[in-house]
């Protein structure tokens, strides 16, 4: 019997996953909020990988809901870079 195919290829996609579902889940936006943003996303970017556009449209919906400021973000984004560019291989990227 083979393996079921996993569903997300890198962990960042499964917690981008579960931070859209918990934002949505504490009333941040409704789902049909989110479903418009991530089609918007998509069809701005219709060759971007898939999990890259929930990435950006996610990020597009906390900086319109001032959930977080964008200097913020990419403060954020900075410093995951920055850890992921120094980390050793094969070890975990931590901040």
């Amino acid at each position: 019997m083979t393996p079921p195919e996993a569903p997300f290829d890198e962990p960042w996609q499964a917690q981008a996953f579960a931070l859209a579902v918990e934002l949505h889940r504490q009333g941040c936006f409704t789902w049909p909020e989110w479903a418009a943003a991530l089609a918007g996303q998509i069809a701005a970017e219709a060759d971007a990988p898939y999990y890259e556009a929930w990435l950006a449209a996610l990020e597009a919906l906390v900086t319109e809901r001032r959930l977080a400021a964008p200097a913020a973000l990419a403060a954020r984004k900075a410093a995951w870079e920055k850890a992921y560019l120094t980390t050793p291989h094969g070890k975990p990227v931590e901040l």
